[in-house]
């Protein structure tokens, strides 16, 4: 376990200390602008502002712009927060090609969002506790003339004293060989009967060219290694079983010798199979079509018939729809699935495994996605981000799941979280972060008891949570 990762996880994880806020909708501007989940959080040092801005119903002339500033604010003391603007198209670009909105200010085009979400973190100070929150709106013209302006409150503070600061627990992922698959089908036309590949035959052409650029896209790379290729070729129901075995069987052998010649592969990398008939594609597409009979075709699929006794019923019972599927379906089921199994080498350059987050994310695995988030600014985009993408690539992973839901927590994305720690496993890890999830949403009870039961299991942020759970329920 990373003792520095902890230690940095500690800390901004300050930022989270949940109080809770009205999550009604509130309209500004004459109902023109909607403002909703507002959330204001506070740690020893900070404080954290959330809230979306519906601006959908804005309608904004084109040299014309609408700045929304939140602010903080009682009789003594007052804060404004980084604005957000609103503009028409040619005050848009007119702030492209001059301003720089650099930092928290956003500048936004009318029409490209709907609803912004706003996050601020701004230094803590007493006198917050009691503020009031609200919402200035300017509506300024060319040369920046303000046209109208005014401000709307939004709730009142009232910022306890104590609240649940969670310790993330990132896993390291193990160093695993990076095997990876490319599937695709290919629709070769025979002629009738027979098993020879004729390349200029009706798409032909296009359908040879679909299984060499998936070849081609890993044989040219040079961080990659094909390891195997298989090709199952399939057969449609129609005709006899026995021929159907002929002709899948051949065009499969066919295909292999195509793709053995393109490329001079031995025959140790590729292996073949093939179905005489896919019934199962068949099965697929009656379950979704609109067929009059489609209950009383699927009923047939199910039997245990003989294949060829079942394809004659159907035809005899369901004539119309049969004569739908001969020329509309059995070509599709007719099909070679094939497969390119590679291998990706190592990389050890961060910086080169930061950019290919950005440009082939699929070619790193998540040990080098992890070490990659080390050497960034932990709770930055770009820090999120990198979680957000190994769980995309490895969307079953329990690994890639837990980190991804501690950093969703991290930045308040609880909805996120909460469908990644359905994933994570039952580790001691995931146990607690789920128990941190719980306290984050304010059910001390069921927090207490998930961190009791990581803590039993050796997890030492678990008892550190516990002894937290105690001074704000006590």
């Amino acid at each position: 376990m990373d003792i520095n990762r902890i230690m940095k996880t500690l800390y901004s994880s300050l930022l989270l200390l949940l109080c809770g806020m009205s999550s009604i909708a509130q309209t500004v501007m004459d109902g023109k602008v909607t403002v909703s989940d507002l959330a204001v959080s506070r740690s020893k040092d900070k404080l954290f502002v959330a809230l979306n801005i519906d601006v959908s119903a804005l309608e904004i002339k084109s040299n014309r712009e609408i700045i929304l500033t939140p602010s903080l604010f009682t009789a003594a003391d007052s804060l404004s927060l980084p604005s957000v603007t609103v503009a028409g198209r040619n005050r848009y670009y007119h702030h492209l090609r001059n301003d720089s909105f650099s930092g928290d200010r956003r500048l936004y085009r009318q029409g490209d969002v709907s609803v912004i979400e706003y996050r601020t973190v701004v230094p803590y100070q007493k006198w917050m506790n009691t503020a009031v929150v609200r919402i200035g709106n300017e509506t300024c013209g060319c040369c920046s003339e303000t046209l109208s302006q005014g401000a709307e409150q939004l709730a009142v503070l009232h910022l306890e004293p104590k609240a649940f600061v969670p310790a993330f627990v990132y896993i390291r992922p193990k160093a695993e060989p990076k095997i990876n698959v490319i599937k695709g089908s290919a629709y070769i036309d025979f002629p009738v009967n027979r098993t020879e590949i004729h390349e200029n035959y009706r798409r032909n052409p296009i359908e040879l060219q679909k299984i060499r650029a998936t070849i081609d896209a890993v044989r040219n790379d040079a961080d990659t290694r094909i390891t195997a290729l298989t090709i199952k070729g399939y057969a449609s129901p129609e005709g006899s079983y026995i021929n159907n075995i002929r002709l899948a069987k051949g065009r499969t052998a066919t295909l292999k010798e195509y793709v053995k010649q393109q490329y001079n592969f031995p025959d140790s990398l590729l292996a073949t199979s093939f179905e005489p008939e896919d019934w199962e594609g068949l099965e697929r597409f009656v379950e979704t079509s609109d067929l009059v009979n489609r209950e009383g075709i699927l009923d047939l699929i199910h039997t245990n018939l003989d294949p060829d006794v079942k394809d004659r019923k159907i035809k005899s019972a369901y004539p119309a729809d049969y004569a739908y599927l001969l020329q509309h379906v059995y070509p599709a089921l007719r099909h070679s699935d094939y497969t390119v199994t590679y291998v990706v080498r190592a990389y050890s350059d961060i910086e080169e495994i930061k950019r290919l987050l950005k440009t082939a994310p699929q070619k790193l695995s998540l040990q080098e996605m992890y070490r990659a988030a080390q050497e960034m600014t932990l709770g930055s985009d770009e820090y999120n981000e990198t979680f957000d993408i190994a769980v995309r690539m490895f969307p079953e992973d329990r690994v890639a799941n837990l980190n991804a839901a501690n950093a969703a927590m991290s930045r308040g994305d609880m909805k996120s979280a909460e469908r990644y720690l359905a994933k994570a496993g039952d580790t001691p890890q995931a146990i607690y972060a789920r128990g941190v999830y719980a306290a984050l949403k304010g059910q001390y009870e069921q927090a207490g008891k998930l961190f009791d039961e990581a803590a039993r299991n050796g997890l030492t942020e678990a008892t550190q949570a516990l002894r937290q759970l105690e001074e704000i329920i006590n």
